[in-house]
Parts: C-alpha cells; sequence; structure tokens
C-alpha cells in the first residue's frame, strides 16, 4: 500500500478525493447554511467543510473508522451516502485490506444509525457519555462496524444492488 499516493474513489453518480484548499468556497456555504448538520457533533463544524472520512486508522490492528459524514440537507436521501460507503468500505476492505471497519453515531441521532443499519453495520453497544458535545453536554454514542468476512460474505452485494 502507498500512503504516498492519492486515491481518487467514484462511479457514476460521486467521485471521493481529499479536499483541497480549493474546495472550501464551494463547501463553506453549507456549513453555514444548515447548522442543523451539526446538531449531533462534538465539534462545531459550521464555517468549515462537510466530508466523510476514515480515521482512527490502525494499520497494525487493520482496523480503522469512518465517519464524520456531513452532507449538504439537499443530498441527503439522494442515494449519495451509500454511494460513498459502498466506495470507502471497498476501498478499507479490497486495498487496504482492513478486517474491520467502525462507525460511531450519538445514539439520539436516529437517521444515521438508520443509515448505518441500511448500509450492513451491526450494533455493537453504547459507550456511556463518551464525548463532550459543543453546548457543554455529554453524549452517549453507539458504536456499530462492518467485519471483512460480512462484507464478502453479504455486504458488498446487498449494498451494491442498492445502487443500480
Amino acid at each position: 500500500m502507498d500512503f504516498s499516493k492519492t486515491y481518487i474513489l467514484e462511479d457514476d453518480g460521486v467521485l471521493l478525493k481529499p479536499l483541497t484548499v480549493e474546495d472550501y468556497e464551494h463547501l463553506r456555504p453549507f456549513a453555514i447554511n444548515e447548522p442543523e448538520t451539526w446538531k449531533y457533533s462534538a465539534v462545531s463544524l459550521v464555517g468549515e467543510q462537510g466530508c466523510t472520512r476514515f480515521y482512527d486508522i490502525q494499520l497494525f490492528h487493520q482496523t480503522t473508522q469512518l465517519g464524520y459524514t456531513f452532507y449538504a440537507e439537499r443530498s441527503r436521501g439522494t442515494g449519495i451516502n451509500k454511494r460513498c460507503k459502498y466506495l470507502l468500505l471497498k476501498f478499507a476492505f479490497e486495498t487496504l485490506n482492513m478486517e474491520r471497519v467502525e462507525f460511531r453515531a450519538d445514539l439520539r441521532n436516529e437517521r444515521s444509525i438508520a443509515a448505518m443499519k441500511s448500509i450492513g453495520c451491526t450494533p455493537e453497544g453504547v459507550l456511556r457519555q463518551s464525548l463532550k458535545l459543543t453546548d457543554g453536554n455529554r453524549r452517549d454514542s453507539i458504536i456499530l462496524s462492518i467485519l471483512k468476512s460480512e462484507w464478502y460474505n453479504h455486504v458488498k452485494e446487498s449494498l451494491k444492488n442498492r445502487l443500480l
């Protein structure tokens, strides 16, 4: 795996690439004008970019987390999230050789939890009061995951069929 290389992931409906300074001005209006997007976030991204990304990448353990997913309101419910997650999961399991991809969300964020379950995530448990929110309150975080064996046994095909 050449980590000095920039990877571009795309299909007929989406293009995923690392954010650049040039992307900022295009994304900034969505972040500013849609404050509801950040309701369940542990960080305030108002005025910043929206995204979806890998984080907490642990190469030795072959695990990563996938999240910090924020879309403009008009993009929600359009299937873009499923397309992005398909490309990112395929990359994680088939290129990065990950054994596990983990997802987390505020336990109150029913929309995100439903989206994660709809792509094939299995709920694992709840971390109580795991993060401090921007308003000073604490949130409970649900943990969900997809394992490599699940990706190859059923998640990949099921998700791919839902994109057609």
